[in-house]
């Protein structure tokens, strides 16, 4: 399915709607011309970063092997509590600078510490972490491309093309097909070489050709009184849970997953790499979905369907079945329902947020989300160490989605009693 016809597509109209699902816009408003060109580099962006972002992941087992940390999980885990926080600042910038000053600058600033990495800081521990640090900048970029593309499109189309701005973060799979592959052909610094001349060829073409919504006009507030100002929405806070769950359970197997295989299963590193990349591209893949079924039939609605397959899905894992087939099925599972959550969250955001205030919320919403694949992996981590099994922390993920649903159901109570 093409972005266009994910925008094209048929909308509600003339159906009774709430503030929670609201029927979108009139279809025949037209979007902007340019539309097209800035989703499309938003999303190049947003995936090249992301790729930047990931890089520890699935070096991850290949540092602990190497003897150079005891264990992969407050590696992998740094850059993302980093790029999580860093999105509340980042996403108050973007309503008060757009998205086209910022998108170019966090691709520079984040070539700084792939090439630190990769040339002086993969032989230590404390320069693995320092490194690990700045590279949390990368992830940042998310809270630029949520408000930058809500302000191209019309309300009926936010969702859809919030959905394919968000499959980017597909971009973690650019890293766990190439980057051990780069490694083992190329040597140890090629990953972290090709990464950053990507990335420095993205900030080139995004200052010659990222163009500024007609609609988007500069907030004028400060930082601190816009991020005060989301933080006293209610909607800020449902959707922060409702997104560390989905977009945190994401980022957490994202980052995780390769270690969990290799230790669980007994997986080699360059095949747990590829069987992560396989869940990102089922979660990527069904995210733009997610954006698609909020325009069409409600963001709460979406939320609901999205977490059985995660709550289903952990609950098998934590039986530590089989790898082939019923684990595959089971992590394929979590993946399609963490994709279509991730999608339907900042829908539901779009719909009921003002234009001005959406990279403000976006930030506050986008760190929770991060946090919440920061701190799976380290009680992963601890669990396995005091239990030597994973399945503990797994029926965390059950419990966390149970939550999940219940605040999503209570959201969509409330809209149909108004």
């Amino acid at each position: 399915m093409s972005a266009q016809s994910l925008l094209a597509g048929p909308v509600r109209s003339a159906t009774p709607h709430t503030a929670l699902d609201p029927a979108p816009a009139d279809p025949d408003l037209a979007v902007p011309p340019g539309a097209g060109l800035a989703l499309l580099l938003a999303t190049i962006g947003f995936a090249l970063n992301c790729w930047a972002w990931a890089l520890l992941s699935p070096l991850g087992p290949v540092y602990v092997e190497r003897g150079l940390a005891p264990d992969a999980a407050l590696l992998v885990a740094i850059p993302v509590v980093v790029g999580s926080l860093g999105r509340i600042p980042v996403g108050a910038l973007t309503d008060r600078y757009g998205g086209r000053i910022l998108f170019p600058t966090i691709a520079l600033l984040s070539v700084v510490p792939v090439l630190f990495i990769g040339l002086v800081g993969q032989y230590t521990y404390a320069t693995l972490l320092v490194g690990g640090f700045f590279l949390g900048i990368a992830g940042t970029t998310f809270a630029v491309g949520i408000p930058y593309v809500n302000s191209w499109f019309p309300p009926g189309r936010r969702g859809a093309a919030l959905g394919v701005f968000g499959a980017s973060m597909g971009g973690t799979a650019i890293g766990a097909f190439t980057t051990v592959p780069l490694l083992t052909s190329a040597g140890e610094r090629a990953p972290f070489l090709v990464t950053a001349s990507a990335l420095v060829l993205y900030a080139v073409l995004a200052l010659l050709l990222l163009p500024t919504s007609p609609t988007w006009t500069p907030a004028r507030r400060s930082i601190v009184a816009a991020t005060s100002s989301a933080l006293r929405l209610m909607i800020t806070w449902q959707a922060s849970y409702l997104y560390a769950v989905s977009f945190g359970g994401y980022v957490a197997f994202s980052v995780f997953l390769p270690t969990m295989l290799n230790t669980w299963y007994g997986l080699p590193s360059a095949e747990a790499a590829l069987r992560m990349a396989g869940f990102v591209l089922v979660a990527v893949l069904l995210r733009p979905l997610g954006g698609v079924l909020s325009d069409r039939s409600g963001a709460a609605s979406t939320l609901m369907v999205s977490y059985v397959p995660v709550l289903l899905g952990a609950l098998v894992i934590a039986a530590h079945p089989p790898l082939m087939p019923v684990g595959t099925i089971a992590f394929l599972l979590i993946a399609a329902g963490l994709g279509l959550g991730s999608g339907a969250v900042f829908a539901l955001v779009a719909q009921v947020t003002d234009s001005s205030a959406v990279g403000a919320v976006t930030g506050v919403v986008g760190a929770a989300g991060g946090l919440g694949g920061f701190v799976p992996p380290l009680v992963m981590a601890a669990i396995l160490a005091r239990t030597g099994t994973y399945a503990p922390g797994v029926v965390l993920l059950a419990a966390a989605t149970v939550g999940a649903l219940v605040i999503t159901r209570a959201l969509a109570g409330r809209a149909r009693g108004r």
